[in-house]
């Protein structure tokens, strides 16, 4: 702004002499000039900042359009960025809410004056939030004997499994068996990278009719791997008690998620299988062990691996390792060597069955598994790869079964002991003269 002059209504003049000697002064009005500086600096400023922007401007290779259109851009993308974040924040704080009210809803009849606070969801109908995935479907068949009171279940096909491995494919295998005995359980063939395998196998349960209405035929799809554990795919359950029995039945149903509830982890066992035709040699060799059940009271085993061929299903020739002190997770590394012959082997089966050793009382079968041309499943799988590769030996991860299933199913022959012909005649001498 330019200068203003302002007049002054207060001048100085002389002043006359007062009573007591004193002058007296008399203001005269002066005119004073009052300069503004506002106006200047802040013309300065201004054009400053816009020296500076044409600077920063010019640094960048761009027309001056597609800088602003970028600079809008990045604006207009902060801002979608916090109006998401205000609605996400909103819709949380609502479900809050909700959730809080619902909980209120759901806790009016737990007031401690009846029995509502005491009943618990049954294990069927209690969902851990886990969104329940497809998994495939069976294609099973069921059919009772009344006359011999045989059960027989078959697998017939699988489709659209749900793909466990890294290939987005599996290798599929079913295990069957019935609750709650659980006396005897199958296995399939195994089937490599596919999701639609056609099994069309019958296995046949010896189950009189008075427990044929207690009991529930399992059906449990695994994937198959070499050198880890097995993983569960899905399974069927069907009740026995609700099937007609008048004709066979065949239908597909779809896989539910696997129950662990029944499942009892007894451990693990890897060994690996040679056989050389020429040597007539069978080499089994005991790698380790892992997770074994524990049998002493102070949650540990000791445990050692005992190795039986049993020819015809009779017991035939035993080996047995050294014991590993206090531990479930033993490493063994021992060999061992049997004479068989190629007529042999097509009648050998093969048991390994895992010990806890104990000094005062009888040692304690923690597992079994068994091998041969009569196994089924993974155990087949193995003994057939150790056939095929002669002369090359072939590990693999078995988990293993109890004791009674094992027994079971190899229905061995009991054999009648002989006195050998000193003490037949001692026992004679004896008794008779």
């Amino acid at each position: 702004m330019p200068a203003i002059y302002q007049p002054s209504n207060v001048i100085s003049k002389p002043s006359a002499m007062l009573g007591d000697g004193t002058a007296k002064k008399t203001v005269t009005a002066h005119p004073v000039l009052l300069i503004s500086t506002t106006s200047t600096h802040t013309n300065t400023t201004a054009s400053a900042a816009v020296s500076f922007f044409d600077d920063l401007m010019n640094h960048f290779p761009l027309p001056r359009w597609a800088i602003y259109l970028i600079v809008a851009v990045g604006i207009l993308v902060i801002l979608l960025c916090c109006l998401c974040l205000c609605i996400k924040c909103c819709c949380r704080g609502k479900k809050k809410k909700k959730w809080q009210r619902d909980e209120q809803i759901n806790l009016k009849g737990v007031d401690g004056k009846t029995s509502t606070f005491l009943v618990q969801p049954d294990v069927g109908d209690v969902d851990y939030g886990a969104a329940k995935q497809y998994r495939g479907k069976l294609l099973y068949s069921l059919e009772y004997n009344n006359a011999l009171s045989e059960l027989t279940v078959g697998i017939k096909q699988a489709n659209s499994l749900k793909a466990m491995d890294l290939g987005r494919s599996s290798d599929p295998y079913v295990k069957i068996y019935i609750l709650p005995e659980k006396s005897k359980t199958y296995e399939t063939k195994v089937f490599k990278n596919t999701l639609n395998p056609v099994f069309n196998e019958q296995f046949i349960f010896q189950l009189p009719k008075s427990s044929l209405l207690e009991s529930t035929a399992v059906m449990k799809v695994f994937d198959f791997n070499r050198f880890t554990k097995h993983k569960a795919i899905g399974e069927l359950r069907v009740q026995l008690c609700n099937v007609d029995w008048n004709h066979v039945i065949e239908e597909w149903q779809d896989l539910a998620e696997p129950a662990k509830f029944e499942e009892e982890n007894l451990g693990e066992i890897c060994f690996s299988l040679r056989y050389v035709p020429t040597a007539s040699k069978l080499t089994v060799v005991i790698l380790e062990a892992k997770n074994l059940r524990s049998m002493d009271f102070d949650g540990s085993s000791d445990p050692y691996v005992k190795i039986q061929l049993t020819l015809d299903k009779t017991k035939w020739k035993k080996k047995t390792t050294s014991i590993k002190k206090k531990t479930l997770n033993p490493y063994f590394n021992e060999s061992f060597t049997f004479e068989v012959s190629f007529d042999q082997i097509q009648r050998v089966n093969l048991v390994i069955s895992v010990w806890d050793h104990d000094a005062v009382t009888r040692n304690d079968a923690i597992g079994k598994v068994f091998l041969g041309c009569n196994a089924t499943g993974n155990q087949l799988r193995h003994w057939a790869d150790m056939l095929s590769n002669p002369r090359r030996p072939v590990a693999q991860w078995h988990s293993l079964l109890s004791a009674e299933q094992v027994n079971s199913t190899l229905a061995l022959k009991k054999r009648i002991r002989v006195p050998n012909k000193v003490k037949e005649n001692a026992l004679f001498e004896k008794h008779f003269k």
